[in-house]
């Protein structure tokens, strides 16, 4: 009887055991269909995403004109149109760059499922850098230079990437923004969010007749090096005043971003909230990437106002500021990071109360 008894030990184990892997199959399958029933409903767009959609005319068809190419050039090429489907991709793709979190969805579970997933912070956006829900233009229409736009970026192509020495496509790129510039996960390149986000950029550059391989200025951020300045050095302590003038009243005293009913106003550039400090971002990272971009989009109203000098004085200044470890750091640095976010604020703000106790009374606290 013994080895029967063994014999049956192990057929209930295995019948267990493929009961559990059947278990988790019919799950994934309940959760892939859940998935493709989300994508084929109406989506229910942000206001922003409304206005921009409506404003170059998306809608399904066998054709494509746009209509800001025809108002500002007088002519508009036909261009092979959108179906059903792509229509609800790249209208998901636009709430996700303006409202990464789902936080203007009246359900998130099912109007951007999956965003939340692969971003550590819980006001981080994808229009905070990408601004103008990726197209950022001057008051008169024109592409803002050095603005990161999502639309020139997709026409770049696969594009040569010095730190790691590969040529990046755009999927790719994108997942550069979720695992440093907004301190999260890395998406699956096949990913819905992906896909989504790549549908939207490539609707952009069709409704801007932007060109496939060629060169835009709205492309990039315009770095600045520290060869176009007048070679004072980066200064830590003329940054400090500058943030305090240029930049405090939107990015906080300590720069940890406005939030209202909690949705950020003004992104955080120092904490939890900010980009880390393997982001490209970072200043003591790459050197010529922020000012690049203070210089040619901040602050917002003011573009092109700063020096050279000014933002690269900001961006030393602001890359001081405690935020997390990037995805290359130890453990012992992640800790030492959190330590400081946690601590530093307070810490801070302690000590402005003592010297200034109007601060109190002015922050409403």
């Amino acid at each position: 009887m013994k080895p029967f008894a063994l014999g049956w030990g192990k057929a209930v184990r295995l019948a267990l055991l493929v009961g559990a892997l059947l278990a988790l199959y019919v799950l994934a399958v309940a959760r892939h269909d859940e998935r493709a029933r989300i994508r084929e409903q109406p989506v229910t767009l942000t206001p922003g995403c409304e206005e921009k959609l409506a404003r170059y005319g998306l809608a399904a068809g066998s054709g494509y004109a746009s209509p800001y190419t025809l108002a500002r050039s007088g002519q508009a090429r036909v261009k092979r149109g959108y179906s059903a489907e792509d229509v609800r991709a790249i209208q998901r793709g636009c709430n996700i760059i303006d409202d990464l979190q789902g936080q203007l969805a009246a359900d998130p579970s099912r109007e951007r499922w999956n965003s939340t997933r692969f971003v550590r912070g819980t006001h981080t956006s994808c229009d905070h850098c990408h601004q103008g829900i990726g197209d950022k233009q001057t008051a008169a229409g024109v592409a803002q230079t050095g603005s990161l736009s999502l639309a020139a970026s997709w026409v770049m192509a696969d594009m040569y990437d010095q730190f790691t020495g590969i040529l990046l496509p755009y999927e790719l790129r994108q997942m550069q923004c979720y695992i440093n510039s907004s301190n999260g996960y890395k998406p699956n390149v096949a990913d819905d969010l992906i896909r989504d986000v790549t549908a939207y950029s490539r609707f952009l550059a069709a409704a801007l007749d932007l060109r496939f391989g060629n060169h835009y200025a709205e492309q990039g951020i315009d770095e600045v090096t520290a060869a176009s300045t007048l070679k004072r050095g980066d200064d830590y302590v003329r940054g400090a005043a500058l943030y305090k003038e240029k930049c405090a009243r939107c990015h906080g005293p300590q720069g940890l971003g406005t939030v209202v009913d909690g949705k950020a106003l003004y992104p955080a550039v120092a904490g939890p909230n900010a980009f880390n400090q393997q982001s490209r971002n970072n200043f003591s990272f790459v050197s010529t990437i922020l000012p690049g971009f203070l210089c040619r989009n901040m602050p917002l109203g003011e573009e092109g106002t700063l020096t050279n000098q000014d933002c690269r004085d900001i961006g030393f200044y602001v890359s001081n500021m405690p935020r997390p470890a990037g995805d290359k750091d130890g453990p012992l640095a992640a800790l030492w990071h959190q330590l400081m976010m946690r601590v530093m604020p307070t810490l801070i703000h302690t000590i402005e109360t003592w010297q200034r106790p109007e601060v109190t009374q002015e922050s409403g606290t």
